[in-house]
């Protein structure tokens, strides 16, 4: 009887520890994260005068060339204390006078990129992105004052209190901390680094875009330190195939996919690990690219095919953004250092360490996902199995819900038959689930079992 035991014993630990939803460690993380870091650096951030993309690279204390040289040096140094766990470089292209309206010059822009590699899927990476650069009420003037303290050093310095606290661990996939440039000037960093990625093969599990994460009073009078936006358009689309795009849309006509993209899938997996880690957080999923008629530099990433989303504040000030300082009506406009709120900075910089860390410890979403029963009483799912899976769990929703509020753990099989559930009244998923119950991003079925 004895022998008996023991085998079931460890049988069961495995299964509850599959289906476990928390991982202490990402609790660690949660309490790592320092406010008094972040503020550190948004100060140091804003005492650059101006991080304008065309303004001083030669100074060591004014302009964007000091800035970025002293963010390169707090991932050499985060990357020292690790014994060198970081990969620390720069990356930039030339962009020419008169390429848009707001390049009155040439302009080397440059990138400050750190890697964290993983050890077991070295080639998949999860971003997170700051920018570096700022600006003042005209978009050409790049020798005012432009502290641009929480637009955007506060996703800057987020990226970097990141990397202090996840470069204490290891993690399957890579993470990548970078603080992007020309942002205001056109979206110009992203664009580079997302070719760059792009010629290198890179296999980006996704983006997560952080711009303006330390605001909490907006201009409606709302304070809120809680709420937090999470921009995603539908479908993320590699805008060079135009074959493909057609036959993507002719298929969503008749089996739906048309608000189940994969950077509206990264942006559920932000709002599940948040509401599972820090239920005390009101993510707010905004089924839109961007604010209204605007763009962050998550956008050029879904332009080549690749998953990002913008994490930002709910509510804004626009006193405080792209505004010269100065008072009027009693009114102080401007971007500065006094207006931003660490404790909510804390908060947001905290939701994507840990889902960087979830999704870094997770194995590969299913590349394929099939699904079957037109006009039968129950729902089929067939996948293919990922290496590093210890089972697979499968997602589902109403049409109208924008997140996946059922599941069931199915074990390591391929495929599995919901008895009961109609195929035409709910929305399904797949992900792959490790034995620490990581999970991967949820795939929308991208074939029809006939």
């Amino acid at each position: 009887m004895k022998s008996l035991l023991i085998p079931l014993f460890i049988i069961f630990t495995l299964v509850q520890t599959v289906q476990s939803q928390t991982d202490p460690k990402i609790y660690d993380i949660i309490d790592a994260v320092s406010e008094e870091r972040l503020k550190q650096d948004v100060k140091i951030l804003a005492d650059f005068g101006t991080r304008h993309t065309l303004s001083d690279t030669i100074s060591n204390t004014r302009g964007i060339g000091a800035a970025r040289r002293w963010i390169k040096s707090q991932f050499d140094k985060i990357s020292k204390d690790c014994n060198d766990c970081l990969e620390v470089f720069y990356q930039s292209n030339l962009v020419k006078e008169g390429t848009n309206q707001r390049i009155v010059k040439d302009v080397n822009v440059v990138n400050v990129v750190a890697i964290q590699r993983g050890t077991k899927y070295p080639n998949r990476y999860i971003i997170m992105s700051g920018d570096i650069d700022s600006r003042v009420s005209d978009p050409n003037d790049f020798t005012s004052d432009a502290p641009g303290a929480n637009d955007n050093a506060t996703g800057m310095a987020g990226a970097m209190e990141a990397a202090r606290v996840l470069s204490k661990y290891k993690f399957e996939s890579s993470i990548v901390y970078l603080g992007l440039s020309g942002e205001e000037q056109g979206l110009f960093g992203g664009q580079g680094f997302a070719k760059y990625a792009k010629d290198n093969n890179w296999q980006i599990i996704g983006v997560l875009n952080n711009d303006m994460i330390g605001n909490i009073k907006g201009v409606d009078g709302v304070i809120d330190n809680r709420t937090f936006r999470i921009f995603s358009e539908p479908i993320t689309t590699d805008e060079t195939d135009a074959e493909k795009l057609a036959r993507q849309a002719r298929a969503r006509r008749f089996y739906g996919g048309e608000i189940d993209g994969i950077s509206r899938q990264l942006a559920r997996y932000v709002y599940k690990t948040t509401k599972t880690y820090m239920p005390e957080m009101n993510p707010m999923m905004v089924y839109r690219l961007d604010r209204f008629g605007r763009g962050g530099h998550h956008r050029p990433f879904n332009d080549l095919g690749f998953a990002g989303i913008r994490i930002m504040e709910a509510h804004e000030n626009y006193t405080q953004q792209h505004q010269d300082i100065r008072t009027e009506n009693g009114i102080n406009y401007g971007d500065t250092f006094e207006h931003v709120n660490f404790p909510y900075c804390k908060k947001l910089t905290a939701v994507n360490a840990i889902t960087m860390a979830s999704l870094a410890s997770a194995p590969p979403s299913p590349e394929e996902v099939s699904i079957g029963g037109i006009v039968e009483p129950s729902a089929k799912l067939q996948w293919s199995k990922v290496d590093g899976a210890r089972g697979y769990k499968i997602y589902w929703r109403d049409t109208t819900s924008p997140t996946w509020d059922n599941s069931r753990y199915v074990g390591d099989v391929n495929e599995f038959t919901l008895t009961g559930i109609v195929l035409d009244n709910s929305l399904f998923g797949v992900a792959s689930v490790n034995e620490d119950g990581h999970e991967s991003v949820v795939v929308f079925p991208n074939k029809i079992m006939r």
